[in-house]
């Protein structure tokens, strides 16, 4: 009797590990899959990606689709654009945010639950398309690159987030730094913005992937302006003439231009302009996802 349930204790982990492993396997190839298909296609010629049977290997590799993506210079000063505004929106976004929200966690300030309710309501309240627009008019903010970082400065949906993160750190830290004299700002920047590195690291994920894919506030407010163009509005410029001249076989005849995108497709060059703006997200993320669950303050003070 001791001999079967010391066998079945020594099966029953190598059985469990033997699924979780199949398991996860499977999850891993469901995640994946999309992206690595995306990949395949846009490196496969775009008249054999219309016969379909393209999984996770090019059939046909060329590099048309790529050169369509990057045959116009514009297309540089744009990612240049785009670059510039992902850092400064998430700097400036995640630095003043945090100092916001350190504000309103503050149990001593009177106004913190009226301010706070102002930026919840901005939540689910919106003045609406043509509004906005006039706003963004009357600031002057118009075919500027301001419009890019000024009306997104400040997030309600981060501010929420950080302030609890900041309400849960211990109260003796800024009170033992209150006793030593140091001021609001040498403790929200010696002290509290440090420890809030785990939740900025999120946030500032959240920005910098909401500014790198933005392209209708360029539509709206920017679009004469060439030298505003970002990236991601310029590849939806580019796809929409794709889909427009393969639709109209009759404009493929004349310039080199016309030519080139007789040889791809809208499924091919969807596809290499999805890699070429998803690639800089990708490396940015693994040097953020160690702080997504990791806090630094854990242990700091003991009470």
């Amino acid at each position: 009797m001791k001999a079967v349930t010391k066998s079945s204790g020594r099966i029953e982990p190598i059985v469990f590990h033997t699924i979780n492993t199949i398991f996860m396997l499977f999850v891993v190839a469901i995640t994946l899959y999309p992206f690595l298909h995306t990949l395949a296609v846009s490196f496969n010629d775009g008249s054999d990606t219309l016969a379909g049977g393209i999984y996770f290997w090019p059939r046909a590799w060329t590099m048309e689709n790529y050169r369509a993506v990057f045959i116009t210079g514009t297309i540089y000063h744009a990612a240049f654009i785009s670059v510039s505004r992902t850092v400064l929106s998430t700097v400036f976004g995640v630095f003043l945010t945090t100092m916001l929200a350190y504000t309103l966690a503050q149990p001593q300030y009177i106004l913190r639950k009226k301010i706070g309710m102002l930026f919840i309501l901005t939540m689910y309240f919106n003045a609406g398309l043509i509004p906005n627009y006039f706003l963004i008019k009357d600031l002057g903010l118009l075919h500027s690159f301001m419009v890019y970082i000024l009306p997104s400065m400040v997030s309600a949906f981060n501010l929420i987030i950080i302030r609890t993160y900041i309400r849960s750190l211990p109260a003796g830290l800024i009170e033992s730094a209150k006793i030593d004299g140091a001021g609001e700002f040498r403790i929200f920047w010696k002290i509290i913005f440090p420890l809030c590195t785990p939740v900025l690291a999120t946030v500032a994920l959240f920005i910098a992937v909401g500014a790198w894919n933005s392209w209708f506030d360029t539509f709206l407010y920017a679009s004469s302006d060439i030298n505003l163009s970002t990236l991601q509005y310029e590849m939806m410029k580019l796809l929409g003439s794709t889909m427009s001249t393969n639709n109209d076989p009759s404009a493929l005849a004349g310039n080199q231009h016309n030519q080139m995108q007789a040889l791809v497709t809208p499924a091919s060059i969807r596809a290499a302009i999805t890699i070429v703006t998803a690639v800089p997200i990708l490396f940015v993320y693994p040097f953020l996802q160690k702080y997504f669950v990791v806090g630094l303050n854990l242990g700091s003070v003991k009470e």
